[in-house]
C-alpha cells in the first residue's frame, strides 16, 4: 500500500504524467457571464481565448467538498495508506480549504492537505516530487514533506497583455494593478509566498519574454550548471513564444533535468488572459524525471 497523491487540475500536469504516476486530478470549475458552468478539464484554452475575445465576462470557481470527499474515498477504497492533496496558493482559490473540510469529513488521521503557495507546474513540480516518493513506499509525513520543500524551491514568473483581467478577478491588489495600466506596457509578474505580484514592466512583448529568460536564469543558483534544473514554460494562445522562451532558458541551462511546455487552462487563463507567458524553474529538479526512474 502507498500513498496516494490528490491535486487539482492548475497544476497543469501532462497526461501522461497523470496515468504514470496515478495521480488523482480534482477540477476547478469556469461560469460564462455567471451561468453555464463547467469543469475545467472540459473547457479548452481555444474555446477560453474565443471567450475572452469576445467580451463575455469568465468567472472561476474552487473544486468542491463533495468532489474532494469523492476522491479521497476512491483513493482509500483502492488500498491508499495515506492521501496528500496538494492544491494551488489558498490566497487564490478556496480550493485548499474546500479540500480541508473533505478531510475532516473522510479520515483526518489518513489524508494531509497541504497549500503549494504556488499554481501551475510551481504546483505541478511539488505534486510529482511527492508522488515519485511515494512510488519508493515513503510514508506520509515523508512525502508531505518533500512536495512541501519542492514547491518552495520554485519560481514562477509570467508576462501577460494587459492587467486588466488579473484586476478584474481581485487576483491583483489595485496599487500593483497601477503597473499596468500604461498603454504599451507588458507587465512581468511572479508568485510569491502565495499572493501575485507586480515586479516590473517593459514595453514590448519581444522584451517581456527576453526578462522572463534573463529573470528564471537568475533564479537559479551560480553557477546555473552546478545542479539538475526542472523547467515549464506555460502559456495562453502564444505557443511560439512559449517555445522560444523555453529554448532560451534551456540555452542557458545544461543541466535540464526535465521540461514541460503546456498551455494554461481557463482558472488561470481567465485571470491572465491570452498571451500570457510564463516559466517556472527549479533548482535541484524534483527528481526522478519519468515514473520507470522513480519505481
Amino acid at each position: 500500500m502507498t500513498v496516494s497523491v490528490v491535486t487539482d487540475s492548475t497544476a497543469y500536469l501532462p497526461r501522461e504524467r497523470v496515468g504514470s504516476y496515478g495521480l488523482r486530478v480534482v477540477p476547478l470549475h469556469v461560469r460564462l457571464d455567471e451561468v453555464d458552468s463547467r469543469h475545467e478539464t472540459v473547457f479548452g484554452p481555444e474555446e477560453l481565448t474565443a471567450v475572452l475575445e469576445s467580451g463575455q465576462r469568465v468567472t472561476t470557481s474552487g473544486a468542491t467538498v463533495p468532489e474532494f470527499v469523492r476522491a479521497y474515498r476512491d483513493a482509500l477504497s483502492a488500498g491508499a495508506s495515506g492521501i496528500l492533496s496538494v492544491h494551488l496558493s489558498g490566497e487564490l482559490s478556496g480550493t485548499c480549504d474546500a479540500a480541508r473540510v473533505a478531510a475532516r469529513e473522510v479520515d483526518p488521521d489518513r489524508i494531509r492537505v497541504l497549500d503549494s503557495r504556488s499554481v501551475a507546474m510551481g504546483l505541478g513540480f511539488a505534486v510529482l516530487a511527492a508522488a515519485a516518493r511515494a512510488a519508493r513506499g515513503a510514508p506520509l509525513p515523508e512525502v508531505a514533506a518533500v512536495a512541501e520543500r519542492t514547491a518552495l524551491r520554485g519560481t514562477v514568473l509570467f508576462s501577460v497583455q494587459t492587467i486588466e483581467y488579473l484586476r478584474r478577478g481581485g487576483r491583483i491588489g489595485a496599487g500593483a494593478a497601477l503597473l499596468g495600466t500604461a498603454l504599451a506596457v507588458k507587465p512581468l509578474l511572479r508568485v510569491r509566498a502565495g499572493l501575485i505580484e507586480a515586479t516590473e514592466k517593459v514595453r514590448t512583448t519581444g522584451r517581456a519574454v527576453s526578462r522572463l529568460e534573463e529573470l528564471a536564469v537568475g533564479a537559479l543558483p551560480d553557477p546555473v550548471d552546478s545542479e539538475p534544473v526542472a523547467l515549464a514554460v506555460h502559456h495562453l494562445a502564444a505557443p511560439r513564444r512559449a517555445e522560444t522562451l523555453a529554448r532560451s532558458v534551456l540555452a542557458r541551462v545544461p543541466d535540464c533535468s526535465d521540461c514541460v511546455i503546456s498551455e494554461v487552462g481557463p482558472t488561470v487563463g481567465a485571470h491572465t488572459g491570452p498571451g500570457t507567458v510564463g516559466v517556472v524553474v527549479l533548482p535541484g529538479g524534483w527528481g526522478a524525471p519519468d515514473p520507470e526512474a522513480a519505481s
